[in-house]
């Protein structure tokens, strides 16, 4: 009697045959906290990761209100359009008191989502910093498994804080409105420098001449910054997401830049980099998660918590108590 082939592999299967429902449930997998489900997830993603596509991701980041989803609507259509499998993964802030989040960003892409060649995963932020989820770098594996080759990643929108997005992607599109200052938060290093591509939305109507002039200074200010490690700056550009008015030319920019960065040989070079980056970051994982499930800790916890709460003792010398439990086994 011949076995029954386990879930991971079922998942695998069946999403490589384009069975999006699937690989929606081999997402839910990969992102559940049950330890029963940990090791399925983790041999469903080595498996994927020997069978994905060639692919480009595009890490697209903003402030709250500059247009993200819609502007992904429709330049996600533009590239299927050009013959483009296109799968979001749409980063929703969760709450710091529920831990819940809204995952609202689908019903923003309507277009998209009636595409047979797009598919659009919200997922909660979990509270993680850097502007994604923890675990949008499997389900980004997943979805290259399942034959999509443009990969676009909607980030909280948190702003400077978003570096983690730059170890996921191949190329970052920041996208910013005119007249609202950000012309000038631009200037800062932080997401600056992890932008490949500046894109200015809503250049229509009353904004047109605003955004023109917020270009002109955000050229003059990049002239100044150092290049990306691909040797190259940010064009600036404009457009409309609502008008679809530069979105053909932004599309363009995105492909030579991948097109520049893969002949060139950085765009391999930058993987391998962001492959020892999450190396680095799995093991901070574990080492935190084996800390606070280790039985020592949880029956310390809430003592040592009481007594920084009460004052009695300070943060400091409470966390070094806790680690020298957890170091000597005491």
């Amino acid at each position: 009697m011949s076995q029954m082939p386990d879930l991971p592999t079922q998942l695998l299967e069946q999403l490589r045959s384009g069975d999006r429902v699937a690989l929606s449930r081999a997402i839910t997998l990969v992102e559940s906290t049950r330890a029963a489900d940990m090791p399925g997830a983790r041999n469903l993603v080595r498996n994927a990761m020997q069978t994905g596509n060639a692919s480009v991701r595009v890490g697209i980041t903003g402030i709250p209100g500059v247009g993200k989803s819609t502007l992904i609507d429709v330049l996600g259509s533009h590239l299927i359009g050009m013959g483009h499998r296109v799968a979001v993964l749409a980063i929703d802030p969760s709450s710091t008191r529920t831990g819940g989040s809204i995952l609202g960003d689908k019903t923003r892409m309507e277009r998209l989502a009636g595409e047979e060649n797009a598919f659009i995963r919200p997922s909660p932020s979990g509270g993680n910093l850097g502007g994604v989820a923890r675990r949008t770098r499997e389900a980004m594996i997943l979805c290259e498994a399942a034959g999509y080759d443009r990969i676009l990643i909607e980030t909280v929108g948190v702003g400077q804080n978003e570096a983690a997005v730059d170890q996921l992607t191949d190329l970052n599109l920041l996208l910013m409105i005119g007249g609202t200052g950000d012309s000038l938060q631009g200037i800062k290093r932080g997401i600056m420098e992890a932008a490949d591509v500046i894109a200015i939305n809503k250049s229509d109507g009353d904004n047109d001449r605003r955004n023109r002039r917020a270009a002109m200074d955000l050229r003059q200010a990049i002239a100044l910054l150092p290049p990306r490690e691909s040797g190259h700056r940010p064009p600036v550009l404009l457009c409309s997401a609502i008008t679809g008015m530069g979105i053909e030319a932004l599309a363009d920019e995105l492909e030579n830049a991948a097109l520049r960065d893969h002949v060139s040989g950085h765009g391999r070079h930058r993987r391998q980099e962001q492959a020892r980056w999450w190396m680095r970051t799995t093991v901070e994982e574990a080492l935190v998660d084996g800390f606070y499930n280790d039985p020592r800790i949880r029956n310390a916890l809430p003592a040592l918590e009481e007594r920084v709460r009460n004052g009695e003792m300070n943060p400091f010398d409470a966390a070094r108590e806790l680690l020298r439990q957890y170091g000597h086994g005491e």
